[in-house]
């Protein structure tokens, strides 16, 4: 798949010429509301295995086919080139994917293996729904990359209906299924919660179910909580005991503990959980990982980040989700949530302390609208990407992207004459964070949460990696 940010005064019919995509199509992948309205600046995933070529300047088309592994010939029939030496630095040149005309006998298993593609890659891309029924002179798309294949959990904290069927949707896209959380008591008991409906409809679509408990709420840090039960023998073998029981009776198969704003002085209890919790699950067949804060160093300071031991984790537990968002949390001042200049920094600590294949890059998937100017103490507002595009269209706002966080914003001022700055992800943002899991060479991603829409995102997902079930 390809990016395409709108220029001023476009159209949809012009950008799907260019590519020679349907409309259709490009409504489809980006989730795009009729009739459509488009927005300077906005992102658009365009459905294609096709690649755009700008011209560079003493480039050749015989090196442009070299570089792309095809011919001149290739190249002159789908660009209506007539001269092959009047090229000019700048122009557009499609290079189209490999084709497959399908003949008698053969299967898909054959033609993956003939082109060195993975099948699941060329089932996707090709949008078979039966692998089985191919018939001679059939058209086949060869996938032009290779997708590596990683693990993908995703959090949800909503237990509604709605719910059940944002699982059902999304589910092709996920490893694991994290419905958050159980908090966890003084004696080691756990507050309970309604994630039965979750927890089946992940089973029926192939996705593991994995139990979280934690120690804080939306209104308590959880420091003291977190205190008396690490420091109390009798109540971490109750909770082991509860989180077994729970996980047994419901279908789990794995626990995520996030524990935050754990007390520094309680480091090495966390950590003394951490194995006890390894070692009962592990027994029984379960495997356990945990949320961590985003550290920059072992010396960083503060109640988020000292307890949170990245050597110990990445050596007791099964994998590590990294909570690499919320740097623009509710009560900042306006600024990118998910700055991937800062979580670069975070990763290259993490890489350095713990197993690489153990590590999920943790990806917020909501967008915040802060009033203008900002004041101490002020709430920004929480939404999805679709109510971030909905307001940038309703206030005409351009788009504008920061290339030093690799995050996109707008500003907007609404009918009452306030200002605001809303901080949202698109598929220029989403396929940085993708570029830096590969880059990185990391087991894996986290989403928070699957209560906001963002098709975008599973589009490019899948045309990046391929999900391991």
């Amino acid at each position: 798949m390809l990016i395409h940010v709108v220029k001023a005064n476009q159209t949809l019919d012009q950008i799907a010429i260019t590519y020679r995509v349907s409309p259709a199509s490009i409504i489809s992948v980006n989730g795009l509301v009729e009739p459509v309205q488009l927005l300077t600046g906005l992102a658009l995933v365009i459905p294609t295995e096709d690649v755009l070529h700008t011209v560079k300047p003493g480039e050749t088309l015989w090196r442009i086919a070299q570089i792309y592994g095809t011919t001149v010939q290739v190249i002159l029939g789908n660009n209506q080139i007539t001269n092959p030496a009047n090229i000019y630095p700048g122009q557009l040149i499609t290079i189209p994917a490999r084709r497959h005309r399908v003949l008698a006998g053969e299967t898909l298993w054959f033609i993956a293996q003939k082109y060195q593609v993975s099948l699941q890659n060329l089932i996707k891309v090709n949008n078979i729904t039966n692998a089985n029924l191919i018939y001679p002179g059939t058209v086949l798309i060869i996938p032009r990359k290779p997708r590596p294949t990683i693990d993908v959990n995703g959090y949800i904290y909503r237990f509604s209906q709605d719910a059940v069927a944002t699982v059902n949707r999304e589910a092709e896209h996920l490893t694991y299924l994290s419905p958050f959380a159980y908090l966890i008591r003084e004696d080691g008991s756990l507050q309970t919660i309604d994630d039965l409906p979750l927890i089946q409809a992940a089973i029926s679509k192939k996705v593991t179910p994995m139990m979280s408990i934690t120690n804080f709420t939306s209104t308590t840090r959880g420091e003291n909580l977190a205190h008396l039960v690490l420091t109390n023998t009798e109540a971490i073998n109750r909770l082991m005991t509860n989180v077994i029981n729970i996980m047994k009776e419901k279908g789990y198969r794995g626990l995520n503990i996030d524990f935050e704003n754990v007390l520094p002085e309680d480091r090495e209890a966390y950590n003394a959980l951490l194995q006890i919790a390894v070692t009962r699950l592990h027994a029984e067949g379960f495997f356990v990982s945990t949320a961590l804060a985003p550290k920059l160093s072992a010396e960083q300071r503060g109640l988020l980040y000292e307890a949170h031991d990245y050597p110990a984790h990445g050596r007791i537990v099964d994998f590590v989700v990294l909570m690499t968002y919320e740097w623009g949390w509710r009560g900042a001042s306006p600024q990118a949530i998910s700055p991937l200049n800062q979580i670069k920094r975070v990763l290259d600590y993490a890489v350095l302390v713990m197993p690489r294949d153990k590590i999920f890059f943790g990806f917020q998937i909501y967008a915040r609208d802060w009033l203008l100017p900002h004041v101490s103490g002020q709430i920004a507002e929480t939404f999805g990407m679709d109510e971030a595009m909905s307001r940038a269209l309703r206030y005409h706002a351009e788009i504008q992207y920061d290339t030093v966080t690799q995050s996109p914003f707008y500003r907007y001022t609404d009918t009452q004459g306030s200002g605001h700055e809303v901080w949202f992800e698109d598929a220029r943002s989403a396929q940085a964070k993708f570029d830096t899991v590969k880059a990185y060479g990391l087991r894996g991603i986290s989403y928070w949460a699957l209560a906001y829409p963002f098709p975008q995102n599973w589009a490019l997902l899948e045309d990046n990696f391929t999900i391991r079930k």
